[in-house]
């Protein structure tokens, strides 16, 4: 038993005026009880209580020692209270790291939506395409795409981020249109130099089959709006995510390629520095982002 509770069970001591009627109160057996309050003298060196066959009454430091316990009690009963209240309810600072293109193209509208929902939320969004160290940066959530690889964080599925090969009609006017995968060996490959394999991009036809076709071309890029914006160019074929290449496939600046065939799409997961004792600011933002991902989620308004 700490201080704090050594100091409540003295309270309940000179409520009750005995040590039984305190010690069954809190849960505890008399002699612990006695105990307890002799170490609680002992460290203020003062007698707090005076022991008789009538029971227990608190001398004169005792008195004014109990009246300061008193305080010191509701103290930390506002404390506990304003601490479960915050649990209860989605409020207070939330801080959310993702990348940048999913961030900006993605995250932000949803976020703006949850907000609505949730006035007293103070949000912090964080977009980088390096990764992140939840506890270092005191990131409350984190949106990243692939497999997990810190097993010690909690985690939620979202959904799923799929891709797509395209080309703009004006390149594919000149150059033509691949008709198989490895017809891409013949094309200007714009290249994303963070997933798909590099210059070697995978793909899986209807029956299953799988193959790994080498690129090459003129432009290679970590940041998906440059590949976009090369694509809608004219400069070559770009592997982007669904949701990067919708808008400009559905206005036909871009074309989908090779669409018998599939690239390699990602898991989308929430995380969150522990699975344990997850705040409600946190789970409630993560259980709303579960029910946004779900069949063509890329196709809405970005």
């Amino acid at each position: 038993m700490d201080r704090i509770q050594a100091i409540q069970l003295f309270i309940r001591v000179v409520d009750l005026g005995s040590f039984s009627k305190a010690a069954a109160d809190v849960g505890i057996g008399q002699p612990s009880a006695t105990k307890l309050v002799a170490q609680l003298e002992k460290q203020l060196g003062s007698r707090l209580l005076h022991r008789s066959t009538h029971g227990v009454t608190p001398t004169e430091i005792g008195a004014l020692y109990y009246e300061k316990c008193k305080l010191i009690a509701h103290h930390i009963e506002e404390a506990e209270t304003v601490a479960a209240l915050l649990q209860s309810q989605v409020q207070g600072g939330l801080r959310i790291s993702t990348s940048v293109a999913f961030g900006r193209r993605v995250l932000v509208p949803l976020v703006m939506r949850f907000m609505k929902l949730h006035p007293q939320l103070q949000i912090e969004l964080n977009f980088e395409d390096r990764y992140v160290d939840l506890v270092e940066q005191g990131i409350d959530v984190a949106i990243r795409m692939g497999p997990l690889a810190d097993s010690t964080l909690g985690a939620r599925y979202l959904g799923i981020n799929p891709w797509v090969l395209v080309a703009s009609p004006e390149y594919l006017e000149k150059r033509g249109e691949p008709a198989v995968p490895r017809d891409l060996a013949a094309h200007e490959a714009l290249i994303y130099s963070t997933v798909q394999g590099d210059a070697r991009w995978h793909f899986t036809g209807t029956d299953g089959l799988t193959l790994q076709v080498p690129v090459k071309g003129p432009l290679r890029s970590n940041n998906l709006s440059a590949l976009l914006a090369a694509a809608r160019g004219g400069m070559g074929v770009a592997a982007l995510p669904r949701y990067v290449a919708h808008k400009s496939i559905r206005g036909g600046v871009l074309r989908p390629l090779l669409t018998d065939w599939t690239l390699p799409q990602q898991e989308i997961h929430a995380v969150y520095p522990s699975p344990q004792l997850v705040p409600t600011k946190v789970s409630g933002f993560v259980a709303w982002l579960q029910g946004q991902f779900g069949e063509a989620w890329w196709a809405d308004e970005q």
